[in-house]
């Protein structure tokens, strides 16, 4: 061999050395460097508080925190940024490849996002890949594990796990800091049967929306919140920013109720003793104010009394009596009532109240049958439920807190609360809440049937109905309102009468034994009967 042969071996074998060399050292600086990653899959897991679970007022699971893994990747790792995208998006195709490229072709960068949340399918199969320069981070996820019960109330958290909705966002630091589970006062064998119930009234009257809610009166704790359409926390992620499902209509959508107004007006002028319920009112005429014409969807008669005004929904006789009442008279007991604020359970999306630019004799006159001021169901049923406790507003909570002392405020007296019960329960005897009664549950209550408002009036062909109940009459406990945004029109028409009052009574009927009320068969009339006017021309609505 000459000279320059050797020398040419001598300079291959050094430069192979030095290629081991470096391969040694990249080994080594991947196997052992304390700040960066294997090169080839691995997994690690993150120092993270688990969230703390929530769950009803029994102790059933509503929502907990579970692992998953998220695939991580560091562009320093990786040799052909191209291949590592494209063969990625072929097992995850949800990944766009050129955008994934461009990322993990910047070298300046240890740590990027590729996927959050993979299924335990889809981490072994990126995991059979073996890649270079990629990870599984051990991440706590959340998950509702009764899909949507209760969705809207729940909310969901965001990518980050950071709550972004419901209980979850307004809860967000007690949730976020672990421990024990958050207790909510909803009771999940009542919210299913609310929902199935509330499902079945929208299959049979085709409504846009829809909200329920059920309260015990005395504490102020909602058993049940239920909001149409239903909303699913599990895909948070994959449903439209503008998704109706998304939005809380209990607590976040603002109606104008219509007649079930009407008792709060009866009250408000029996505690000023502006009117007696044995009072006669003129029916028959309808009423001029500033070119508007107020008028009764059917005749009742010449004239009535409080208790057929009521149990027939008169506007004409609501309007007079509030007349005597008056608008200043009128507005404190909305105001003590808690109808001209936003409602202050815990969810942060309660929507304050539209009320009308001016406070008058024409406003003054459509509000006191709900009309001219739009509320959310949640705000109303805090203030109906006073006639469930004794004539005393109690503060709405959705969580359990057992030091909680509810500090009640009385709207009228029980005298008075008492009276208004027994005109209600008259309206589902004899009325416009027929269709709400419950053989053995005695209820009590009130329709309310509004055109939906738009822009320069409103909408004839579009209604918001309603029934607010308090059941069982004789002994009142609970308090519920069933709000149908745009019920299609059926047999009888888009009235509350026809489909918000039946879907109470199929709630009540179905809830009651849930609640542990025992039912009766009795005939109990309320105590109003010798209130009632004998009037040759009554109609039910």
């Amino acid at each position: 061999m000459t000279e320059a042969s050797r020398h040419r071996t001598r300079l291959v074998g050094l430069g192979l050395s030095a290629l081991f060399v470096v391969l040694a050292g990249k080994a080594g600086y991947l196997a052992l460097s304390s700040d960066r990653e294997s090169g080839r899959l691995a997994t690690r897991t993150g120092e993270q508080v688990a969230r703390a679970d929530i769950v009803d007022r029994n102790g059933e699971q509503l929502a907990t925190s579970v692992s998953v893994y998220s695939l991580v990747a560091n562009p320093q790792l990786i040799w052909d940024p191209r291949e590592v995208a494209t063969r990625l998006a072929g097992v995850l195709p949800d990944i766009d490849a050129d955008s994934l490229t461009s990322r993990l072709s910047d070298q300046s960068r240890e740590f990027v996002w590729v996927k959050r949340g993979l299924t335990p399918r889809q981490r072994q199969t990126v995991f059979d890949l073996g890649l270079e320069g990629l990870w599984f981070k051990e991440e706590i996820s959340r998950a509702y594990p009764r899909g949507t019960l209760a969705g809207q109330v729940l909310g969901f958290v965001n990518v980050d796990g950071v709550g972004a909705g419901g209980i979850e966002f307004s809860q967000n630091d007690r949730l976020a800091s672990g421990g024990e589970p958050l207790r909510l006062t909803i009771d999940n064998g009542v919210q299913a049967a609310v929902e199935a119930e509330l499902a079945a009234s929208a299959a049979a009257d085709g409504f846009e929306g829809a909200a329920v809610i059920l309260m015990e009166a005395r504490t102020g704790e909602v058993r049940a919140m239920a909001s149409w359409p239903p909303f699913n926390p599990n895909r948070a992620s994959d449903i439209a920013m503008d998704d109706p499902s998304r939005m809380n209509r209990a607590t976040g959508a603002l109606y104008e109720l219509g007649s079930v107004f009407k008792p709060l007006t009866i009250a408000a002028a029996l505690e000023a003793g502006a009117i007696r319920p044995t009072d006669m009112f003129d029916v028959h005429d309808p009423i001029e104010m500033r070119g508007y014409t107020i008028s009764d969807l059917h005749p009742i008669g010449t004239r009535a009394n409080v208790t057929t005004i009521i149990s027939e929904s008169s506007n004409i006789g609501t309007v007079h009596i509030n007349q005597k009442l008056g608008p200043r008279r009128q507005q404190d007991f909305l105001k003590r009532v808690g109808l001209l604020d936003r409602s202050p359970v815990e969810l942060s999306g309660s929507a304050a109240p539209i009320l009308p630019e001016r406070m008058d004799d024409l406003t003054a006159a459509t509000m006191a049958y709900g009309h001219g001021i739009a509320v959310t169901p949640m705000a109303f049923l805090s203030a109906f439920a006073a006639f469930a406790n004794g004539g005393e507003r109690v503060t709405p909570t959705l969580i359990v807190d057992e030091t909680r002392k509810p500090q009640p405020v009385r709207v009228m007296s029980a005298i008075t609360a008492d009276l208004v019960n027994a005109m209600m329960r008259e309206a589902v005897l004899t009325g416009t809440g027929k269709n709400a009664e419950v053989a053995g549950y005695r209820v009590a209550g009130k329709t309310g049937t509004a055109e939906k408002p738009v822009p320069g009036g409103y909408d004839d062909g579009r209604n918001i109905s309603s029934f607010a109940a308090i059941f069982p009459y004789d002994s009142p406990q609970y308090a519920l309102i069933v709000t149908l945004d745009d019920p299609k029109a059926g047999p009888g028409g888009s009235v509350a009468s026809q489909n918000a009052a039946p879907a109470a009574g199929r709630i009540i009927e179905r809830v009651a034994p849930l609640l542990g009320i025992a039912p009766r068969f009795e005939d109990l009339r309320p105590a109003s009967d010798g209130y009632r006017a004998r009037s040759d021309e009554r109609t039910s609505l």
